[in-house]
C-alpha cells in the first residue's frame, strides 16, 4: 500500500498531466508530438524526485551543472565523438536544464543531440579510411583508453588520431589471435597456414565489419527517443544509482520477461564499445551449468549447431540475444568467447527453457572432519502470484529439516551473488536461527523508522551457523547478513564488503491520470514510470547498510576486488548514516563465535592460496591503471603476464583435493529419478566441491564447533 505522504505527489502529478491537457486543446496532433511529450515527462519526473524521493537534491544550478557532465559522458564515454569545442559550447547550458525540468522550454536536449548525431555521423566515415592502409606493429607507441585520462579531441585532426589507434589496438589483438591460432595447428592436416601479410589484411577487414555494425547499430539505437530516456536516466540517476526511468517499451518488455518462460542458455548480456559482455550467469542455466562461461567473458560469435557462426561485435544486445535464444529445447549452439585473459574459445552448449525452479534453495552434506550441512540460496525469491507458489523461507526451512536429519554439526548458508528479493522472506528466513525479535528497520522520508520482527518464538536451528557474502550479495542478502552478525547469531565472511544497496524502491507511473480517470474519453498517453527510491534500510544496531554493506567478520580475498562495482564506487550513492538502535538481545552463545574469530582471521593471513589471491588482484589492479602497447612485440609480452596472472588465480581458486559433497537423503530419490536430475545435480556440485571459499568456511565452522564443544564440556 502506498504511504498517505505519497498522495500528494500523485495528485500533483495529475495536475500538471491535466495542465499540459488542456493547453494542447484545439491544436492538431498535440498527443503525437514528441517535444510536447518530453515536456511533460520531464516535468513529472522532477515533481517525483522533489516530492517523493527518500532524500532528494536540490534541483538548481549545481544539479543542472551535474545533468549536463553526465549527459554528455553518456552520449560519449570514450571522448571520441565529440570535440572539445562542442563540450565548451554545451557550458551555456550549465545554469538552464534545472529551470527546463520546472517547467520552462526545453532547448538543452535538443542541440546537445543534434551536435551528437552530427559528430556520429563524421566518426562512421572514419574507420573505413583508417582501416584500408596495412599497419605497423613495430612502431613504439601506446593507446590510453581510460577516458578518464584523456580530454576531448580539440580538432578533427586530435580525433582522427585517437580514433587510429583504437583500430589499431583492436586490429593488433585479432592478428595476434590469429598468429597463436596458426601456431597451434600449422601441423595439423587441412590446416592452411597464412602469412603474416595475409593475417593483418584479414584483421583489418575483421574489425571493419565490426565497426560497420557498430554503427549501424548506433544509427538504428540512437535515436532521438532513445537519448531522451538516456537524458532521463541521468536526472533520476543523480539522485541515487537506483532511481530509473522506464519509458513505455522498456516498461512493457520488463513486465512481459518476469512472467515469460524462452529457449536459451541462461546468460544476462550488455553492450560495450560495440562487444557483446556477459555480465551474469542465470543459476541453474546452461551457461551455468556449463561452468565454463564466466561473467565478463566476450561473445565474439554465434552459431546455430554446426553452421558458419555470425560474428557478432558491435551488434545491439536485443540482436545479439535473438542469434542465442532458440525455438527448441536441445538445440545447439556454439559460442566463440574471448575469456578475460584474452584466450579464445569456443563454447558449446545446448538450449534449455530458462525457469525459475534451478535457482531455488538447495543443500548438500560435506563430510569432512566434522559433518557439515551446507545450503545455496542464489536468491531471496517469492512467488506472489500464487498461494502455493515457492517462497525461499518456507524452502530453506525444508533444507534445514533435511540437514538436521543427516544429523550436521554446523550449517553454512552461501548467499555469494544474491542480488536481494523479497524482505517479507529476509525477516522470516532469519526468524528460523533467532528467537523472536527485530530483523531490520524500514525508514522513510520524514517517517519514523519502522521495525521489522521475526514473531515466532521457535528457533528451527540453534546449533553453529556460517554465512557467506561477496560484492555481489546486496539489499535482501546485506539485511539477513547483518541481522545475523547484529545478533552475533553466526560467522559472517566474504570479501571485504557487501554490494553496499540499502534503499527501496517502488513504480511511480508518470501519468497517474490513467489511474484516477481522465477529463478526456480517450485514455492518457503513456509516459512511462519511475522506479523511485521512498525508503532506506537500517541495521537492528542502527547503522545503514547502504554504502558501507557489511563487512565480514572474516574477510577473504577475491579475485573481482578490483573492480569499482560496489554502492561506494558510485558517486551519486546515497550516503551511510544511523538512526537509533532496536531492542534486541545478542544470541545465548554468540561469546563462542567472537572467541574463534582472530584465530580465523589469522589462518587467513598465513594462507598461501589467499595471500596469493591477495597479490594477483593487487597486480590486476595495477595492471588496469595503465596505457596498452600498440607493439606487437610489447604487446605480447604484456598479454603473456596478464594471462599468468589469470592462470594463476584459477589455480588458486580450485582445491587440489575436491571436498567431499553428499546430497541428503531426503533428496537422493527424486534426483535419481531422471536422467537430467542426475547430472543437474553433478554439475552444481562439480561448480562447488573445489570451491576455496567453501573449503575456508568448512575449516571456520570447525572451528567454531569445537569452541561449543569445549564450552559445553566446560558447563
Amino acid at each position: 500500500m502506498m504511504s498517505k505522504k505519497f498522495i500528494p505527489v500523485i495528485i500533483a502529478l495529475t495536475c500538471i498531466s491535466l495542465f499540459f491537457t488542456f493547453q494542447s486543446q484545439g491544436k492538431n496532433d498535440t498527443n503525437d508530438d514528441p517535444k510536447e511529450r518530453h515536456a511533460k515527462i520531464l516535468k513529472n519526473v522532477c515533481i517525483l524526485l522533489e516530492e517523493g524521493h527518500f532524500k532528494p537534491k536540490m534541483i538548481d544550478d549545481g544539479f543542472s551543472k551535474n545533468v549536463l557532465k553526465k549527459f554528455i559522458e553518456e552520449l560519449d564515454d570514450e571522448k571520441a565523438v565529440f570535440l572539445k569545442s562542442d563540450v565548451n559550447d554545451f557550458k551555456k547550458y550549465e545554469n538552464s536544464i534545472d529551470d527546463e525540468m520546472h517547467g520552462k522550454v526545453l532547448v538543452s536536449f535538443y542541440d546537445i543531440n543534434t551536435v551528437y548525431q552530427k559528430r556520429v555521423a563524421e566518426t562512421a566515415l572514419l574507420f573505413k579510411s583508417l582501416l584500408e592502409k596495412p599497419m605497423d606493429f613495430s612502431a613504439d607507441e601506446k593507446v590510453q583508453l581510460d577516458a578518464e585520462k584523456i580530454d576531448y579531441p580539440k580538432n578533427l585532426t586530435e580525433r582522427n588520431e585517437a580514433w587510429r589507434k583504437r583500430l589499431k589496438y583492436a586490429v593488433l589483438g585479432k592478428f595476434v589471435d590469429m598468429q597463436d591460432d596458426r601456431e597451434k595447428n600449422k601441423d595439423k592436416k587441412d590446416f592452411i597456414v597464412k602469412a603474416d601479410s595475409t593475417m593483418e589484411r584479414e584483421a583489418r577487414d575483421q574489425v571493419r565489419k565490426q565497426m560497420e555494425r557498430y554503427f549501424s547499430t548506433k544509427k538504428t539505437r540512437e535515436t532521438e527517443e532513445e537519448n531522451f530516456s538516456t537524458f532521463i536516466n541521468v536526472i533520476t540517476g543523480l539522485m541515487d544509482p537506483h532511481t530509473n526511468y522506464f519509458p513505455p517499451i522498456d516498461l512493457r518488455s520488463f513486465n512481459e520477461s518476469m512472467s515469460g518462460h524462452f529457449y536459451g542458455i541462461g546468460a544476462q548480456l550488455k553492450e560495450g564499445d560495440g562487444k557483446i559482455i556477459i555480465t551474469s550467469l542465470v543459476a541453474g542455466g546452461p551457461a551455468w551449468k556449463g561452468g565454463e562461461l564466466k561473467e565478463n567473458d566476450e561473445i565474439i560469435k554465434v552459431a546455430q549447431g554446426n553452421q558458419e557462426p555470425v560474428d557478432v561485435t558491435g551488434y545491439a544486445v536485443s540482436d545479439a540475444v535473438k542469434l542465442i535464444r532458440g525455438s527448441e529445447k536441445g538445440s545447439e549452439v556454439r559460442l566463440t568467447v574471448k575469456k578475460v585473459d584474452g584466450s579464445i574459445k569456443v563454447i558449446t552448449l545446448l538450449r534449455d527453457d530458462i525457469n525459475t525452479e534451478d535457482t531455488f534453495a538447495k543443500s548438500a552434506i560435506i563430510n569432512g572432519t566434522k559433518k557439515i550441512g551446507y545450503i545455496y540460496l542464489p536468491e531471496f525469491y517469492a512467488d506472489f502470484e500464487r498461494a502455493s507458489g515457492a517462497r525461499c523461507a518456507v524452502d530453506v526451512a525444508k533444507e534445514v529439516e533435511k540437514l538436521k536429519e543427516e544429523k550436521v554439526d554446523g550449517i553454512i548458508l552461501d548467499l555469494r551473488g544474491n542480488g536481494g528479493g523479497s524482505l517479507y522472506d529476509v525477516v522470516q528466513m532469519a526468524g528460523l536461527f533467532i528467537k523472536s525479535g527485530p530483523i531490520c528497520q524500514v525508514k522513510g522520508r520524514e517517517e519514523s523508522a519502522n521495525i521489522l520482527r521475526d514473531k515466532d518464538e521457535r528457533v528451527q536451528y540453534d546449533g553453529p551457523l556460517a554465512v557467506m557474502v561477496d560484492g555481489n550479495s546486496a539489499s535482501a542478502s546485506e539485511i539477513f547478513a547483518a541481522a545475523i552478525q547484529d545478533y552475533n547469531r553466526g560467522l559472517i565472511l566474504g570479501s571485504s564488503s557487501t554490494y553496499g544497496k540499502g534503499t527501496v524502491q517502488r513504480n511511480i507511473p508518470l501519468n497517474p491520470e490513467n489511474d484516477f480517470g481522465s477529463i478526456s474519453s480517450k485514455k492518457a498517453e503513456d509516459l512511462g514510470a519511475v522506479k523511485l527510491t521512498l525508503q532506506k534500510f537500517y541495521r537492528i544496531s542502527g547503522g545503514a547498510t547502504q554504502l558501507k554493506g557489511v563487512v565480514p567478520d572474516v574477510i577473504l580475498p577475491n579475485r573481482y576486488d578490483y573492480f569499482k562495482f560496489r554502492e561506494k564506487d558510485n558517486p551519486s550513492a546515497l550516503q551511510w548514516d544511523e538512526i537509533g538502535k532496536a531492542d534486541y538481545q545478542k544470541w545465548t552463545h554468540a561469546s563462542d563465535v567472537n572467541k574463534v574469530i582472530p584465530s580465523i582471521n589469522d589462518d587467513v593471513s598465513k594462507s598461501t592460496v589467499f595471500s596469493g589471491i591477495r597479490n594477483s588482484v593487487k597486480w590486476l589492479d595495477k595492471y588496469s591503471d595503465k596505457e596498452y602497447y600498440l607493439n606487437i612485440t610489447k604487446y605480447k609480452e604484456d598479454q603473456k603476464q596478464l594471462k599468468a596472472v589469470y592462470k594463476q588465480l584459477d589455480d588458486f581458486n580450485k582445491l587440489a583435493q575436491p571436498l567431499d559433497f553428499q546430497i541428503p537423503s531426503a533428496d537422493t530419490a527424486a534426483i535419481n529419478s531422471a536422467e537430467d536430475k542426475i547430472e543437474k545435480n553433478k554439475q552444481w556440485v562439480k561448480l562447488r566441491n573445489t570451491d576455496v571459499y567453501i573449503d575456508e568456511a568448512v575449516q571456520a565452522l570447525n572451528k567454531i564447533i569445537q569452541q561449543n564443544n569445549l564450552v559445553k564440556s566446560e558447563r
